[in-house]
């Protein structure tokens, strides 16, 4: 394989941060959903701010918000940015939370391992905050669902309703 082919590898076959530096700052957002599958009393209680805990909502979306600002500690390669603005939001169903996280910057590099990090820990959050209660929550379905920005342009999941019907 070539360098263009694997871009985190050195001529030498070494790993290697992508040089981003030649590129122009420009904006960019990424969307990420993950959802935690519970059993629907513990839902019920996370709906009506009941668990012993705190508020686990509340909790998990602080804690979303700093893992985005931080997933270039966690992740070897990923470029670290200035993070421009970061939502988290939540959708109850009744034996799920689901966890949106959107990023948004405006740099050299694109934010979707900052809104896949900010959702993976806001719903690790969410399991810390509700195991004594429900230790047979998993967390799954983590996928970016959109981003925008760069020379790859804007790219939405296929097959979701946002790739026919969004409009931001």
């Amino acid at each position: 394989m070539t360098d263009r082919t694997l871009t985190h590898l050195d001529p030498l076959g070494r790993a290697r941060m992508v040089d981003v530096t030649p590129k122009e700052p420009s904006y960019r957002r990424a969307r990420a959903r993950c959802k935690i599958f519970m059993q629907p009393e513990t839902t019920a209680q996370v709906a009506s701010n009941a668990i012993t805990k705190g508020d686990v909502l509340g909790a998990a979306r602080i804690a979303g918000i700093q893992a985005a600002k931080r997933a270039s500690d966690l992740i070897p390669l990923c470029h670290p940015l200035l993070v421009g603005s970061v939502y988290i939001n939540f959708d109850i169903g009744d034996d799920f939370v689901e966890v949106e996280a959107q990023v948004e910057t405006i740099d050299r590099t694109g934010v979707e391992m900052e809104a896949m990090t900010a959702c993976s820990v806001a719903g690790l959050t969410i399991y810390d905050m509700c195991k004594s209660i429900d230790r047979s929550m998993t967390i799954g379905e983590l996928a970016l669902w959109e981003k925008t920005g760069g020379k790859s342009g804007t790219w939405k999941r296929p097959g979701s309703e946002e790739a026919s019907t969004a409009s931001f």
